[in-house]
């Protein structure tokens, strides 16, 4: 039996606490309900049930010894079973014949023991009765008295009073439903508030959340978090210093490597050895290339040096950004242009916006053919600020376009160098501030289209 087949069979239970306290209390106060309903009804079904019986002793004897003999007043069947009224029988002295009765309708006959007893006169409701035999008196002459009184009246009398005991703790389960949502409502802001403190965390530096609000129940599950946070601040620090360490070391032999390869050239002879040289200059570019992104990487996932956010005009700043890598564009013989239709700031560290910004340009002009045409466009696309990247190379295919964001992934079968991590940097400093990368393959011919939606106070 598997997992699912084995979670049918058990007891539904609610996951949210409140419902579950709800739910408890619901059913405490029912049950104390029914409880003090049974208990009232037994305890004053009890006490009814004397009192009602001392009550026919007292008719029953006074009826008895009175002289003259009196006679019971005539009474109808809306008497005996609605108010419970006494039925007086009188019979002559040998129990033989009935002298008078208060219902005539009625036929129980003189009970051969003197006392109490119970009699069933049929099957029908109200057939039960309590009948009082009273003893034969001191004279031969003196006749037997006999009272009787419907049972369902005192049933239904100490039912009315359980009922009426059990109602006040039913008409209290409102108000205790109330008070505990409330209750727990109040309780449950601590949570709300942990919550948003986790979620304002910053992924870069999670810091340890706050005990000072948090119930003593939930303090435990807090300190387990915050341990947890502190090994996994601990576990970043450690990839960020290894990543960093690794990149500086190799900065500066690679730079010596390429600066020996720069001397070379010109001893080379020229033929398929040139051609060698040429890879091998390629590779070590991609190398420092490769180098340069760690060590960019590196810096984006470190926290944090308080607010470094300032209101950056994106025209601007692709201007700069279109400049600096035109030395790219003209070594490839790109043209590279850029149109600018509105104005956009953006509030937000300025490098990492240029991060963005670069590795989107930096990738189109990588991508585009040599000759080919690479155009930046600032401008509003229903309504909103975008910023589009757009080249004429070969795009992306459709199985692949949704991991171009991954870390180190490249398109098979890609013909240009890169590292594998210029997408990945854009989208995480971009999604950082508020910002949405979206490719797409152009429908107006080849290339890709890299669209950079603007927080929406941008425009």
């Amino acid at each position: 039996m598997n997992a699912s087949s084995r979670g049918k069979g058990r007891w539904w239970r609610p996951r949210s606490l409140r419902t579950q306290l709800l739910l408890w209390l619901i059913t405490l106060h029912l049950g104390a309900a029914v409880l003090t309903a049974w208990f009232s009804f037994v305890a004053y079904g009890n006490l009814v049930h004397n009192a009602l019986d001392d009550q026919m002793r007292l008719v029953a004897e006074s009826y008895a010894g009175s002289d003259p003999q009196k006679l019971p007043r005539p009474m109808d069947g809306e008497a005996a079973f609605s108010r419970g009224a006494f039925i007086v029988q009188i019979w002559s002295p040998d129990g033989g014949t009935l002298r008078a009765t208060s219902w005539p309708v009625l036929t129980v006959p003189l009970q051969p023991q003197p006392g109490f007893s119970d009699v069933n006169t049929g099957t029908h409701a109200g057939s039960a009765w309590r009948v009082f035999t009273a003893e034969h008196g001191s004279r031969a002459d003196q006749p037997r008295v006999q009272v009787l009184q419907n049972e369902d009246y005192r049933r239904r009398r100490a039912l009315r009073r359980a009922l009426l005991e059990g109602l006040p703790i039913t008409l209290l389960l409102p108000l205790a439903l109330l008070i505990l949502w409330i209750i727990v409502s109040a309780a449950s802001r601590s949570l709300r508030a942990v919550a948003r403190d986790v979620a304002s965390q910053d992924e870069r530096s999670p810091t340890e959340l706050s005990l000072a609000r948090v119930p003593d129940e939930i303090a435990p599950l807090v300190s387990a978090f915050n341990n947890l946070l502190s090994r996994v601040r601990s576990a970043f620090a450690t990839q960020r210093r290894f990543v960093q360490d690794a990149a500086h070391e190799l900065r500066t032999p690679m730079a010596a490597i390429g600066l020996q390869i720069e001397n070379l050239r010109a001893h080379v002879p020229a033929g398929e050895a040139t051609e060698r040289f040429n890879q091998l200059e390629a590779g070590v570019t991609r190398a420092q290339h490769l180098i340069e992104q760690l060590l960019h990487l590196s810096r984006q996932d470190a926290p944090r040096a308080g607010n470094a956010n300032e209101r950056v005009d994106i025209e601007v700043l692709l201007r700069d950004s279109v400049s600096q890598l035109m030395v790219l564009a003209d070594a490839r013989r790109v043209d590279v242009g850029f149109e600018g239709s509105i104005a956009a700031v953006v509030v937000a560290p300025a490098a990492e916006l240029r991060s963005v910004f670069d590795n989107l340009i930096d990738n189109a002009l990588r991508y585009a053919p040599e000759g080919g045409v690479v155009d930046v466009k600032l401008h509003k696309v229903e309504g909103h600020a975008v910023v589009d990247v757009l080249d004429n190379g070969p795009g992306i295919p459709k199985e692949a376009i949704d991991r171009v964001f991954d870390r180190f992934f490249r398109v098979p079968g890609a013909a240009a160098g890169g590292s594998g991590l210029g997408l990945a940097i854009a989208r995480t400093a971009a999604e950082r501030h508020g910002l949405r990368i979206e490719l797409r393959n152009r429908t107006d011919g080849p290339g890709l289209m890299a669209r950079v939606h603007l927080p929406a106070s941008a425009a």
